[in-house]
């Protein structure tokens, strides 16, 4: 049973307390389907995530099965089913894909067998065994809602809260979706309950919740909605519940409750008496004989269940390998972001090389012997001056250039990783996710991009404008490609794991990406008082001074011949650079542990 006292959810608005849910006391008994409706804005989905427990009740108290949620913790994540109106699935992936990918994060199998059949009974619960190999994309709305259902049935939940599943359907879709969950709520004495703004098929529900700002206005049989309020059609209730405040609502339905209830018991009554096959009410629901059979099945697969077998998590390791093939696969069938990411490796060391002529330069000696023409010996100095300068700004240019564009590369990989999904994250985090297993096969996944951009970009660029470097110089290089490409995608995940929003997240790294170079000082070197400031966090130029200070002696001289920024110490440019990969994962593993349930 599920059980409200008093429960209240109150924000603050303009300094002042705004009870989106005002003290509601509800009884639910197992094997029930409740339909909570109301108005716009009367506080449905927040009376349910209130329930879910996302939502931390302000006073009173929840009751589950005899516990005080409130005192002993909320419920396990495998005895609750939470269905948003947004799509949790992901659309590259298969309907059967999606299914198993839930049931690996979620329940803990024993072997591959049992794992294959819980897939097949819920896809089965929620017809979807014909449909198993389409496409999320591909979906009409039905289908996703059903999809949804699925991926939280696989836990077996004994409370399913759906919230505005049956939005923006068409009426025979709606129907059948509220015919499923009527289904559902007939099995192992499931609690069923959704919000719904329509007020149709009421009377496929065991019960309706009607709110008004926040409060009950009334929760009782749906054939007696319409005598309660006194109104001839149930479209009529709504405006009904204009007429009057949601306080005196409220108190009429304390004083009217009991007639209500004690109808609601004489129903639960029957339906237990039935054996829970159909509500006596609705004619319509009525099983054929072959959906007797089924539930005759069903019933004998009941018996077969292990009792009183908790459903356990998966670990960390089996839900990051779950995790990280589900990635890899998403990336193969977008073929839109694949086909960037390789325009990308492919295209961006391109454009390095068109630079090498001057970096491939010789830079002329000076004489070792003064020469008496002083004419000649202007020349000369000129002439060494010249070839420093033409090959100095285009080695350090090179090296700029490929930073940058890592840098770029850095902020295309992780902007939108995890901002981009994370509605799907929180739900998967609410069901029993855990944010290291998450964030791990994240770095992972951006760990091998990191890689081939990086090592790419070294060995191409050096085939045309080879890295003139001393001993271990090219190795420093590709050292510190590797860490501004790292450094500034752990950064950009970390922002991607603190927003809210994809469209944030993508902002604020391109703004980022794009002070890198003004910021750097290896074009135009920055006033002393700002340079102190902003260098410890441009991963830029720590990057161009490190690749920098490899060069060979007289390559080295050259570069500084067309700069006036100093170079730092390699060791001080790859402490730093280490720094910047440790503060975005330290900033990633903040915003993937933080609730952002919208």
């Amino acid at each position: 049973m599920l059980e409200l006292k008093e429960v209240s959810f109150t924000i603050k608005k303009d300094g002042e307390d705004v009870n989106l849910v005002d003290k509601v006391s509800i009884n639910v008994p197992r094997g029930h389907f409740m339909a909570i409706v109301g108005p716009s804005g009367c506080g449905k989905t927040t009376l349910l995530k209130t329930i879910a427990g996302l939502n931390p009740e302000s006073a009173g108290a929840l009751f589950w099965e005899g516990r005080n949620l409130s005192e002993e913790g909320d419920l396990d994540p495998s005895e609750i089913g939470y269905v948003p109106q947004f799509s949790i699935a992901y659309d590259p992936l298969t309907v059967d894909e999606s299914v198993e990918a839930a049931t690996r994060l979620r329940v803990r199998t024993r072997d591959t067998e049992e794992l294959d059949g819980r897939i097949d009974r819920v896809l089965e619960e929620t017809g979807l065994t014909a449909i198993a190999d389409r496409q999320v994309k591909v979906l009409s709305g039905g289908q996703k809602r059903r999809l949804g259902l699925a991926m939280e049935l696989v836990s077996d939940p004994k409370l399913l809260l759906c919230d505005e599943v049956t939005s923006g359907l068409d009426p025979r879709s709606e129907r059948e979706i509220v015919r499923l969950l009527h289904d559902l709520s007939r099995r192992e004495g499931r609690i069923v309950l959704s919000v719904t703004h329509s007020l149709a098929h009421l009377e496929l529900y065991d019960s309706i919740l009607v709110l008004h700002e926040g409060r009950v206005a009334y929760h009782g049989p749906p054939d007696q909605l319409n005598h309660y309020f006194s109104v001839h059609d149930t479209e009529e209730v709504y405006p009904k519940l204009a007429t009057q405040t949601s306080e005196r609502w409220q108190s009429s339905w304390m004083k009217h409750r009991g007639p209500y209830y004690s109808k609601l018991d004489r129903n639960r009554t029957k339906l237990v008496d039935s054996g829970g096959l159909h509500l006596p009410v609705v004619p319509e629901l009525v099983p054929t004989a072959e959906e007797e059979r089924d539930q005759e099945k069903d019933k004998e697969q009941e018996k077969e269940k292990p009792q009183g077998e908790k459903i356990r998590t998966p670990g960390f390791f089996a839900q990051f390998t779950t995790l990280l093939s589900r990635r890899w696969r998403i990336f193969f069938r977008d073929r839109g972001q694949l086909f960037l990411q390789l325009a990308i490796i492919l295209c961006f060391p391109v454009l390095v090389t068109l630079f090498k002529d001057n970096a491939n330069g010789q830079i002329a000696n000076l004489s070792d012997t003064r020469k008496t023409n002083i004419e000649a010996d202007i020349r000369e100095s000129a002439t060494v001056k010249q070839d420093q300068v033409k090959v100095g700004s285009a080695v350090s240019g090179i090296i700029m250039f490929q930073v940058i564009l890592l840098s770029l590369m850095a902020s295309n990989n992780s902007a939108r990783e995890i901002a981009g999904e994370r509605p799907i994250f929180e739900k998967e985090k609410f069901g029993g996710l855990r944010p290291t297993a998450y964030l791990a096969s994240k770095i992972t996944f951006l760990a091998c991009l990191v890689l081939a951009q990086s090592l790419w970009m070294a060995v191409f660029v050096n085939l045309f404008a080879p890295f003139r470097g001393g001993a271990g110089g090219f190795e420093s290089h590709i050292i510190f490609l590797l860490l501004v490409n790292g450094g500034m995608t752990a950064i950009c995940l970390g922002i991607s794991a603190l927003m809210r929003t994809a469209e944030q997240a993508s902002l604020l790294s391109i703004y980022l990406v794009g002070f890198q170079l003004p910021l750097s000082g290896a074009v135009l070197a920055l006033p002393s008082s700002i340079e102190g400031i902003t260098r410890p966090f441009i991963s830029a130029y720590w990057a161009w001074s490190g690749s920098v200070g490899a060069l060979e002696p007289k390559v080295l001289e050259a570069v500084k011949t067309v700069i006036s920024t100093s170079i730092s110490a390699q060791q001080t440019c790859i402490y730093t650079l280490g720094f910047h990969v440790a503060a975005g994962l330290i900033a990633a593993w903040i915003g993937t542990r933080r609730h952002q349930w919208d």
